[in-house]
């Protein structure tokens, strides 16, 4: 029995709550989508609470279990499974009995789908209808993966008192662990990099190596930026033997949460390069993952495995779906933030709910205040910006970091410490205020605040499912930290999970902004400015490595002007959008970049 994808959508992560439970919530109807397994604190209170809800037994796993991370991960997952296998089976049941129930759904599918078609056969063969609607239900529909998501760089150090773990006790090494003893058929999506201590760890699975049938019981998602580093960490995992089964391109800039801008490459450039170049990326794996499997007496597959090449990051419209589907061949689009505003879909209290319909272009930004360094993707007036800076007018700066996620930075603590606890702002503020006098005014306020900007992510992503589901927060008040992309400012409305895919396949339309730019022109825009920023934002002597690196930076960026004027020009979808081509051209020939006059 081959695995049909219904949807040609799928829901990614989103910060640490918002997708925690959307499985649960989608998966009946073929949508796929992930859960992050950074904190694993929410995933036991999200054990406890999902149990109580469906009756199932619940004990908890306290940290005084040997391996709780990992145990934690485990049970949560295999909760979810269960419970999504129970609700898809109700839902057969429903749309096998009740002609209504297969119209609504098959409502909701693309017009391109084959299962959709074969639906429509058998509404219009209307005697053979309950004689044939089981099988075909039995034969052709199946439940959304429950994909899980890890943050490679979150992978700290753990103690027991002064005493250091060994690292498969590490953060993101304990979460592998979690998924891979999970009963979970379905993919683990690596973010933010290479990890090579991680990716070696997935050896130590079996279920990550094809078996018999040349089949992955679990499978590796690279989310990447760009082609280059596909080739290289898909180079890296097939000389252990690792295959990666799917590529997930997501734009630099015009996306949620943590934003790794790349050289100047704009997404568009970058999907024709994968389309060009997937023969290559599949054959240069296969052929080194060969090799690694017959070093290590596995089984070796004759015919390369499956790659998908999916895409996220801007995009709003069925017309911008069905043109990167089209033109790029990729096997699915990442729909993430306007899911932030379906109740259905994701997990958000209606006071951050209510702040996202309502906000405008000007209230997302890029900001500073991930304690990992990395450019943010926030939203201005949020409960945890109101909060932070109460603390900070009265003196007492900082969090008191109860979950130490993100406890990185080893200058003052071998054990780490995050750059957001009121610990590490403490140290860090009474060393300013002893340069006090050595420094310009202006100087003293610009380092307080770079100081102080950064939010306690650990809670702050947490808290929206908490109130949600009206669990008890404990500890210090953080508010709520929202991380959508920028795309969400022309999204003004709570949508029914039934009008979003409409909106998604082209049946309706959920927007009423009238001014929506495309998502490549959006994502141009954001990195001429990210540009400008930077040159305006340096501080100190400019080195030959850092003009070079702005000059690499805004030859690239003339390139994909050129690059997307062809494509525009070819094609009736982006036509009307050449004038904001040229516009951003203009704007970004405008931008000096400062000589050495040393050189």
């Amino acid at each position: 029995m081959t695995k049909n994808n219904l949807h040609t959508f799928h829901i990614p992560v989103m910060g640490l709550a918002y997708t925690i439970d959307s499985p649960i919530r989608v998966a009946q109807y073929g949508i796929s989508s992930v859960i992050a397994l950074a904190d694993d604190d929410l995933i036991e209170k999200m054990r406890n609470f999902y149990s109580t809800k469906f009756n199932f037994p619940y004990e908890e796993i306290s940290q005084k279990f040997h391996d709780y991370r990992a145990e934690r991960i485990t049970s949560y997952l295999n909760l979810v499974d269960k419970i999504v296998k129970e609700k898809f089976e109700n839902f057969k049941t429903e749309l096998a009995e009740s002609k209504t129930a297969v119209e609504n759904f098959i409502n909701t599918l693309p017009n391109t789908s084959d299962i959709k078609k074969g639906f429509q056969n058998l509404l219009e063969d209307g005697i053979s209808f309950k004689e044939n609607i089981q099988n075909y239900i039995e034969s052709h529909l199946f439940p959304g993966e429950i994909d899980v998501n890890i943050m490679t760089k979150l992978d700290k150090d753990n103690f027991i008192k002064n005493e250091q773990l060994p690292i498969e006790f590490n953060d993101a090494h304990a979460a592998l662990r979690g998924f891979a003893k999970s009963n979970l058929e379905s993919s683990v999506v690596l973010s933010a990099g290479m990890n090579p201590r991680l990716f070696s760890y997935f050896e130590n699975f079996d279920a990550f190596f094809p078996d018999e049938n040349n089949k992955l019981k679990k499978k590796i998602i690279l989310k990447v930026s760009d082609f280059r580093s596909a080739m290289i960490q898909g180079n890296f995992l097939a000389k252990k033997g690792l295959w990666v089964s799917e590529y997930r391109i997501e734009s630099g800039l015009n996306c949620g949460g943590h934003a790794f801008a790349t050289e100047g490459l704009l997404l568009g450039p970058i999907l024709d390069e994968f389309k060009a170049k997937k023969e290559q990326l599949v054959q240069s794996a296969h052929d080194l993952m060969i090799k690694a499997l017959e070093l290590k007496n596995k089984r070796i597959p004759n015919t390369p495995l499956e790659i998908k090449i999916t895409v996220q990051g801007g995009v709003g419209t069925s017309q911008e779906h069905d043109f990167l589907l089209d033109e790029y061949k990729v096997d699915s689009i990442g729909w993430g933030s306007p899911f932030l505003l379906v109740p259905e879909a994701t997990s958000v209290d209606q006071e951050t709910r209510n702040l996202l319909m309502n906000a405008k272009e000007d209230d997302f930004y890029l900001s500073n205040i991930s304690p990992l360094g990395v450019p943010f993707n926030t939203l201005k007036g949020t409960s945890n910006e109101f909060l932070k800076q109460k603390r900070i007018e009265e003196n007492k700066a900082g969090s008191s970091c109860p979950k130490k996620f993100l406890a990185l930075s080893k200058e003052y603590d071998p054990h780490g410490i995050c750059t957001a606890s009121k610990k590490y702002q403490d140290i860090k503020l009474e060393e300013l205020e002893s340069r006090k006098d050595t420094i310009s005014k202006e100087e003293f306020e610009k380092s307080k605040i770079k100081i102080t900007e950064k939010s306690c992510l650990c809670v702050g992503l947490a808290n929206a499912s908490y109130l949600e589901n009206d669990i008890k927060i404990k500890g210090q008040a953080q508010g709520v930290v929202i991380c959508p992309g920028p795309n969400l400012a022309y999204f003004d409305q709570e949508v029914s999970l039934n009008d979003m895919m409409h909106h998604i396949y082209g049946h309706k339309s959920v927007l009423r902004t009238p001014n929506r730019p495309n998502l490549f022109i959006k994502e141009l825009r954001m990195y001429v400015d990210y540009l400008r920023n930077e040159i305006q934002s340096f501080s100190g002597e400019f080195s030959n490595a850092q003009l070079k690196k702005w000059n690499a930076f805004k030859s690239n960026l003339l390139d994909g002007i050129e690059y997307y004027k062809n494509l525009f020009e070819s094609t009736t979808a982006f036509k009307g959008d050449l004038p904001q081509l040229d516009s951003c051209r203009s704007e970004l020939v405008g931008i000096a970049i400062p000589v050495n006059e040393l050189v």
